[in-house]
């Protein structure tokens, strides 16, 4: 392996301590040493004059799942500096799955996670991290999710995990942390993850404990009256408290509805934090999500995963019965399901961009019809994004982002959807966003600060060993980027488009980005 000498550059270990100047030297992925150090003959030598170098960022949620082994080269992360993705995110992924259950799976999440591979070993979490380790560009590490052990377990119905079935369920949550999962992880807005109850996820949970893994949760908002105070925030802190678990909230901020009002959105938050619970967060800088309009049926509907929703939708009756229900009964968290713009529909690539509303008017239909429409005519693959707010709105939540961002418990998940012509600007631009365009417009904390918050501190919640710090000894995971001028280029009319300012990248002590451009290489490791 070569070795690489970086000269000159300014120096954010990771840790949050004032930036300093001095060269490093990799040799065998590693940082071999940090200081004043000369050229050598057999030496590839990097001039970081006037640049700032840092540990590669962490993010801490992405649904990269499929698409990394499909296009190992996952530029659209690489060159934003992010050199680890945790995957597993929501309960949605492909391990511990038998055949049949992948094939189903695969079937059901194709809107969020797109086509993966079809005759591939997914059966335990040591067979999903062998396919990514010194296989894709940059390096992974998995939570297991709860909707691949729900499957395993009872399958795709809406039954209780109780009896047999939970010590099943306890079993594989087991053998997925002894086989190097970081944690467990569920989304309680999607199926199968919201037939569960509270009493379910603390079982569960207490194996993770034992394990001394994380519980990742995004919360509930699907059947709410099987949870412990009506779902949300009060379910998982109930479960944080009755399991002993470290619990984790996936992107947790303000939205439209509640923006400039941090203290109320994190009131029960510290509440648990007082009271002795291990509890972190992550976000990511954009006022509005993006996820798959198949998540918006109602829970019986999706019994039996995609066949069963194809059968209701086949059958004219039951269909006008779902499309009454989009249209009269079911809000977004944001808003209607009119404003929302489809990101990622294969069959019909045209309407990548169009508004749901828009597309209904070209059908005459309502938008609950138009919806039932695609999603049968499309077996259910497809994405969305949903529409920003006005611009007074989203540079409230821009500030609660940045306010959020600076206490010591929070770092960043972009929670990309890298699919379609216009996926969502997050998975192009999460993080030179943060360490760019927010840190000079708002200057809210140092950039050691920042910096910290997107290395050292997902590093030491998800127990990855010897990354996120610029340490002698620690695995060569580094970016090197002009700090005045980074920034991201990604937005909601043209998301597909690179940032600026990130000059290099280095996997493992091998050179990915090189003065800005692509350079193939598959040294990303399955981690911790």
């Amino acid at each position: 392996m070569e070795k690489i000498l970086i000269k000159n550059s300014t120096i954010y270990d990771g840790t949050g301590a004032h930036p300093f100047q001095s060269d490093i030297l990799i040799q065998n992925g590693k940082i071999l040493s940090i200081g004043n150090l000369k050229e050598l003959s057999d030496t590839y030598v990097i001039d970081g004059s006037g640049l700032a170098l840092s540990p590669g960022f962490i993010d801490t949620h992405t649904h990269s799942d499929s698409k990394i082994l499909n296009d190992p080269a996952h530029e659209h992360s690489l060159r934003q500096g992010v050199t680890t993705e945790i995957l597993g995110q929501d309960g949605l992924s492909y391990a511990p799955l038998s055949p049949k259950n992948y094939r189903l799976n695969s079937e059901y999440l194709s809107g969020l996670l797109g086509n993966p591979p079809k005759n591939i070993d997914m059966s335990s979490v040591e067979k999903f991290r062998s396919h990514y380790d010194s296989k894709v560009s940059i390096n992974t590490a998995y939570c297991v999710p709860h909707g691949a052990i729900r499957l395993e377990s009872v399958g795709f119905k809406d039954l209780p995990l109780t009896g047999n079935a939970l010590e099943t369920a306890k079993n594989l949550v087991k053998e997925s942390m002894d086989q190097g999962a970081v944690g467990m992880a569920t989304g309680m807005s999607y199926f199968p993850n919201a037939w569960s109850d509270t009493q379910e996820l603390i079982e569960l949970c207490k194996i993770v404990k034992e394990k001394d893994g994380v519980y990742v949760t995004h919360l509930r908002d699907k059947n709410v009256e099987r949870a412990f105070g009506g779902g949300w925030v009060k379910e998982a802190i109930e479960i944080a408290r009755k399991s002993g678990v470290k619990i984790h909230f996936s992107h947790y901020r303000t939205d439209k509805n509640t923006a400039g009002n941090i203290e109320a959105k994190m009131h029960l938050i510290d509440e648990g934090i007082r009271e002795g619970l291990d509890i972190t967060l992550e976000l990511y800088p954009y006022p509005t999500g993006s996820t798959f309009p198949l998540s918006f049926l109602p829970s019986y509907a999706h019994e039996n995963g995609i066949p069963g929703v194809i059968g209701l939708l086949s059958d004219k009756s039951k269909k006008i019965e779902l499309a009454d229900y989009l249209d009269n009964d079911f809000k977004t968290p944001t808003g209607p399901i009119g404003e929302v713009i489809l990101s990622y529909i294969p069959k019909f690539p045209e309407l990548e961009g169009d508004s749901l509303v828009n597309i209904a008017k070209k059908r005459g239909e309502t938008v609950g019809m138009a919806l039932c429409n695609l999603l049968l005519e499309t077996k259910c693959q497809i994405g969305y994004w949903a529409m920003p707010p006005d611009e007074k709105t989203w540079d409230q939540i821009n500030l609660d982002i940045v306010k959020l961002l600076s206490r010591k418990d929070y770092m960043v998940g972009s929670d990309s959807i890298p699919l379609g012509s216009y996926p969502h600007p997050r998975a192009y631009g999460t993080f030179p966003r943060i360490i760019g365009r927010f840190q000079r417009k708002y200057n809210y904390m140092q950039l050691s600060e920042t910096i910290q918050r997107i290395t050292e501190n997902p590093a030491k919640r998800f127990k990855l060993n010897k990354r996120g710090a610029i340490k002698e000894g620690y695995f060569a995971d580094i970016v090197i980027f002009d700090s005045d001028t980074v920034i991201d280029n990604a937005t909601y009319e043209n998301p597909k488009q690179y940032p600026s300012g990130i000059h290099y990248v280095i996997v493992n002590g091998k050179i990915a980005i090189e003065k800005g451009k692509l350079k193939s290489s598959n040294s990303g490791k399955a981690i911790p």
